[in-house]
């Protein structure tokens, strides 16, 4: 049982033998992106003082608005795990294809490629609410020594090694599985370390949240437009409370230690929802599962959607095991 008040260094040296491939490579890519996180959250705590907030006048390849900060945080975490030479790939949702690193050494033993959103919810960086950063990371499937292609990139959601998120809130804290449970490290500002704060991590099975974005629900299609007024129906337990901070490591986190479901499902504005698949929907389903949660699309499992481009997007329902279950089986049901 891992013990409070440990530090994120101590941690990963003293869990390193229970990763599977006992490699010292994968500590050190989680000590890479402790590193970035606690650069990009020094910049995040003081963006109201300095011209980083602000859209950067460019789009990415969703051809949404790129905030300064979205290419901040990119720029930190590509290069931090670029120096490093720990990684053989990156792929990154703001950029328009993977990146290939030192591709010509044919003695790059490199095993591993990363999938990020660098920062997810920047649109309320301008407005002092929380936002985060997402990563998830694979064994690469192609020959060591050769470069990096999208087959690497591409692989379902079971087959990763390890994911997690940084949330840049009233503290700053980085939360991650290596498929032996979940773990929550909180930033001492004084100091620049992190600490073991929230061992063991577990969604409560059922829970009182719903966290979707209401504004929508003329778009949505019946079977959740059914759930949502079953949430709110006033019997036995209900109705639930309406949180949704739109940032999703925000409201998945609260989720995750308060009991609830997070939505982001398909709409007549968005056929195939919005949210990524590599880099938002299976990090934080892999969470959700090594937490004793659940993620689904409405009718399968995240994890065993295999993936067919980049920037796939899907429906993302998550959290609560027996609030997914039930959000699941009015969606099915409707769609009958």
């Amino acid at each position: 049982m891992p013990q409070k008040n440990q530090t994120l260094g101590e941690f990963i040296i003293e869990n390193q033998s229970s990763f599977k491939y006992t490699s010292g490579e994968l500590s050190r890519l989680i000590n890479s992106i402790r590193l970035a996180a606690k650069v990009v959250n020094h910049e995040v705590n003081k963006a109201g003082l300095v011209d980083i907030i602000g859209t950067a006048g460019d789009t990415n390849i969703q051809g949404e608005d790129q905030q300064k900060l979205d290419v901040y945080a990119n720029e930190k975490f590509i290069r931090t795990l670029t120096k490093r030479n720990i990684v053989c790939g990156i792929a990154s949702e703001e950029e328009d294809d993977f990146i290939a690193i030192n591709s010509q050494d044919k003695n790059n033993q490199n095993k591993y490629v990363v999938l990020i959103d660098p920062l997810d919810g920047s649109s309320n960086i301008d407005v002092n609410v929380s936002v985060g950063t997402i990563f998830s990371i694979y064994r690469r499937v192609t020959p060591l020594g050769t470069p990096v292609t999208k087959e690497d990139f591409l692989q379902k959601g079971s087959e990763q090694v390890a994911a997690g998120y940084i949330v840049y809130g009233t503290s700053t804290m980085i939360v991650y599985t290596t498929g032996c449970g979940v773990n929550g490290f909180t930033l001492n500002p004084a100091i620049g370390t992190f600490y073991l704060s929230h061992p063991n991590m577990q969604f409560p099975l059922d829970g009182k949240i719903y966290s979707v974005n209401e504004g929508n629900y003329i778009h949505f299609p019946q079977g959740v437009k059914n759930y949502i007024k079953y949430c709110q129906m006033e019997e036995g337990d209900r109705p639930y409370t309406s949180r949704y901070i739109g940032s999703l490591v925000s409201d998945f986190h609260r989720n995750m230690i308060k009991g609830g479901i997070y939505m982001y499902p398909k709409s007549s504005k968005s056929s195939n929802g919005k949210l990524r698949l590599l880099y938002e929907c299976n990090p934080m389903a892999f969470i959700a599962e090594q937490a004793n949660g659940k993620a689904s699309d409405g009718f399968n499992r995240i994890l065993d959607i295999e993936p067919t481009e980049l920037h796939q997007r899907v429906p993302f329902i998550c959290g609560s095991k027996n609030m997914v279950e039930k959000a699941e089986e009015f969606i099915q049901k409707a769609d009958n």
